[in-house]
């Protein structure tokens, strides 16, 4: 199992369009992607926002409490989840608006695999600002992976694929937003940590 979850995300980061052709014709059911893949690969940034927190500190607030650390990086965890499946439901309502069509399953597929450069890269978040910058520029390769996966599995046509990834970003955006805002709130560690590594 560790060799076909490590084998998924090497060939989805420096393989993408022949993965998507792959992806495109698996059946997978929700659950199994979710508990073989999205739930491992979520853990990344979330233990990173852990040790960040507990044992480094953020610019802005310095170092948590093991206690409040651990909460912090449990919610982004679970709100991560959350955020995959948001999207993937929005993906999925959007995809007739650009010529593609409703399939929650491949939506889901589409979201959950994309997001494999924002997961693999929060491994660095920890790192005072570099880290901050490395997790930048894997939500952008998401977000690449994304418009990449959208013609093979919502059938959204090439010349619409960039147009219906900016809408899907521009809510992302967002609802990451909302997301940090909440951790935020709850837990008083700051937007960033809340809302990186999720798209």
């Amino acid at each position: 199992m560790l060799d076909k979850l490590l084998g998924r995300v090497l060939n989805i980061l420096f393989q993408p369009r022949s993965e998507w052709s792959v992806i495109a014709g698996e059946r997978t059911a929700p659950a199994a992607l979710y508990l073989n893949y999205v739930a491992i690969l979520a853990v990344i940034p979330a233990a990173a926002t852990f040790v960040s927190l507990a044992f480094i500190g953020t610019l802005h607030a310095g170092r948590f409490g093991a206690g409040v650390a651990f909460a912090s990086a449990v919610a982004s965890y679970v709100l991560s989840l959350v955020m995959v499946f948001v999207v993937a439901l929005i993906a999925d309502a959007l995809a007739p608006s650009f010529g593609g069509r409703k399939d929650l399953d491949q939506a889901l597929k589409l979201t959950a695999y994309s997001m494999t450069a924002s997961w693999v890269a929060g491994v660095l978040t920890f790192l005072p600002v570099i880290g901050a910058l490395i997790a930048l520029l894997g939500g952008v390769y998401a977000l690449y992976l994304f418009y990449l996966g959208s013609p093979m599995l919502m059938k959204v046509p090439e010349d619409k694929a960039v147009g219906y990834t900016a809408v899907i970003v521009a809510i992302a955006i967002v609802a990451a937003f909302v997301i940090g805002m909440l951790n935020a709130a709850l837990f008083g560690t700051g937007m960033m940590m809340g809302g990186m590594g999720r798209m």
